[in-house]
């Protein structure tokens, strides 16, 4: 089961934190530390007693904006140990996702946190570290997706975007960035898995950080050798490996 260290500069939620990994059955001992600099004494401590130490940590679940050393700071410094715990942030703000991603961390989840959106962070640490719950979890029916619609979360909250809303995909790290005319979302679904489900809904990929739906690309524009396309008020760079594919399919668009 996983020994697991909760940072947080807010007590509300370090104890609310606290409360919903306690009851989960792969969490095999949860305490917490008030900000990075305890947290930091706590894992040094933890990295002497050895992986099989009684003071040994598995797993931090880390806020990132606190005083003085921040969440993303003491990733950067674990990154630097031998046998670093995994770390999960957990955080109101979903600009981080990246810079978290591009250290490592296991999973990145937005406040308010949701007992089943935890859970899903536990299971992919427990997976790494190979460890298996207490008890067998119950069986949660798997439904098919809708594929006419797209989960995305926001602070703590899911909603269902329409995928014929999307105008263009970007990949970011292990997530991808859905852009609509009404805002973005951040998913962690890689940009290639996002190509092969919605190829057939007319979305193709034009570089290897973007996808654009046909049907929201307003202009093809050729400029010294180079191709791009609008998408809404956005000029998007087509690469040239894409860029005759992308001119068949448009031609065959218009052309019916």
């Amino acid at each position: 089961m996983l020994r697991a260290l909760a940072v947080d500069d807010e007590r509300p939620s370090l104890e609310e934190l606290l409360y919903l990994l306690n009851a989960d059955p792969r969490i095999g001992s949860a305490e917490g530390a008030g900000d990075a600099t305890e947290a930091l004494r706590r894992i040094n401590r933890a990295l002497e007693s050895g992986p099989d130490g009684p003071d040994a940590i598995d797993v931090v679940f880390l806020d990132i904006q606190m005083p003085g050393l921040d969440g993303l700071d003491l990733a950067r410094l674990l990154t630097g140990f031998a046998r670093p715990p995994l770390v999960v942030f957990v955080t109101a703000h979903e600009d981080f996702a990246v810079q978290a991603f591009d250290l490592k961390a296991v999973d990145y989840v937005l406040k308010p946190v949701r007992k089943e959106r935890l859970a899903e962070a536990v299971r992919r640490a427990a997976a790494q570290r190979g460890t298996t719950p207490r008890e067998a979890a119950p069986r949660i029916p798997v439904h098919e997706p809708d594929p006419d619609q797209i989960a995305v979360e926001l602070g703590g909250v899911t909603r269902f975007v329409a995928v014929d809303d999307i105008t263009h995909v970007e990949a970011q790290g292990d997530y991808a960035r859905l852009h609509t005319d009404r805002g973005s979302h951040l998913v962690r679904i890689p940009l290639s898995t996002l190509e092969e489900r919605w190829r057939s809904r007319g979305f193709v990929r034009i570089h290897r950080r973007h996808l654009v739906a046909l049907r929201h690309i307003g202009e093809l524009r050729l400029d010294a050798g180079t191709v791009s396309v609008l998408v809404g008020s956005e000029e998007l760079q087509v690469s040239r490996r894409h860029a005759r594919e992308l001119r068949d399919l448009l031609m065959r668009r218009t052309t019916g």
